[in-house]
């Protein structure tokens, strides 16, 4: 009666995790909407747009700024206390290649060369307050041979001479309101959208600023480069057109997916000084305490030999399950970092027990079973 008991609850104890690890277990509908009363689009939880091609927005060789190139974004986030990638653009060999990203009220500008595309070596820069008031916000990044100059609302906001864009940074796949490789969802109303193959000036910036927010698009001029623009001005639909002629237009998926998901992401490239990595690994950890301490005592009641170790690698094959799924669900990330954070779980766990068991078979002797669980299970 024990012994099934014991086994009710290990049972239980894996729906629930598999439930916090695989939750959904599918792909939500894609959670973009064309906004009723103005043009552009609504990006909630799960929400992507992609390019239905490559851009091909390098700087024009002969340029009398050498290699440069500007992206314009005019949005509102949903909150200010929010994060995600507002956009990204990348090549199959470079994940990381470029993204704006909200960081709370800060915009964050990251880039990775293809020739070191590891996270770790992305740069990065932060430009302070760029959403602190509840507004729409039309931001200007331009940059060139003397670094990146970010404009919001057509005043500079933050020059930075020593954070250059390659040349081909602009050219890649386009994704809009989330990332590639892993989800990353941003929340927010996205109204318009160009690309440019030449650094822009602060004039020009400005200008662009008063036409496109006092109008329908911006006033643009021949030497500019423009070699995208996206004026959100279907209002129905699932695909947004290229107002510049380049033809690649942007899709809007019917499910939420993530472009290049990644699958088992080694833990040397997740690992992160950040406070969301430190409280993620905390939690795996947390999470797979139950588990550790719930099948050792079963296998410890059903007398298995080394029960300690039986239980320390079947929490390793789950987790391991779990993240082999997770690669094939856009919700969540694969990772080998949480094999080894649910794995010491799973250890903490079988000490827990091991420490308590003997304790309940010495207040409890006439329990059915509880004689087994006063010897400590072998590793």
């Amino acid at each position: 009666m024990k012994t099934r008991l014991l086994d009710l609850i290990c049972v239980g104890v894996v729906c629930v995790i598999l439930t916090l690890g695989l939750w959904p277990f599918h792909s939500p509908d894609n959670e973009v909407s064309w906004l009723g009363n103005r043009n552009g689009l609504a990006f909630d939880r799960w929400s992507t747009v992609m390019s239905s091609a490559a851009l091909q927005v390098a700087s024009q060789e002969g340029a009398p700024s050498g290699p440069a190139g500007t992206v314009e974004v005019w949005l509102q986030p949903r909150r200010i206390w929010d994060e995600g990638t507002i956009l990204a653009i990348y090549t199959p060999g470079n994940l990381h290649q470029f993204s704006l990203r909200q960081s709370l009220s800060d915009l964050a500008l990251e880039t990775a060369s293809r020739e070191n595309p590891h996270p770790a070596n992305t740069a990065r820069l932060y430009v302070p307050d760029a959403f602190r008031k509840p507004r729409p916000v039309f931001l200007t990044i331009a940059s060139g041979i003397h670094g990146t100059a970010v404009y919001t609302n057509g005043v500079l906001a933050r020059t930075a001479p020593h954070f250059q864009l390659a040349p081909k940074a602009f050219t890649g796949r386009l994704v809009l309101g989330d990332s590639p490789g892993q989800t990353d969802s941003w929340s927010g109303d996205l109204l318009g959208l160009a690309l440019y193959r030449r650094e822009l000036t602060a004039a020009q910036a400005l200008r662009h600023y008063e036409t496109w927010t006092q109008g329908a698009r911006p006033e643009l001029s021949g030497e500019e480069g423009n070699t995208a623009l996206y004026l959100f001005d279907e209002r129905a639909g699932n695909v947004v057109h290229d107002h510049a002629g380049s033809g690649v237009h942007l899709e809007i998926p019917g499910k939420y997916m993530v472009l290049e998901q990644i699958f088992l992401e080694p833990f040397w490239r997740e690992f992160s000084l950040s406070r969301s990595y430190w409280d993620s690994a905390l939690k795996n950890i947390v999470g797979f305490i139950p588990f550790g301490f719930c099948f050792c005592a079963c296998l410890s009641a059903h007398k298995l030999r080394r029960a300690a170790l039986a239980t320390v690698i079947l929490g390793t094959l789950v987790s391991l399950a779990i993240e082999i799924l997770q690669a094939y669900l856009p919700t969540r990330d694969s990772g080998t970092t949480d094999i080894f954070t649910n794995t010491l779980g799973t250890c903490i766990g079988v000490i827990a027990w091991t420490a308590i068991g003997p304790l309940l078979a010495s207040r409890f002797p006439r329990l059915p079973s509880v004689a087994s669980w006063g010897r400590r299970p072998d590793w």
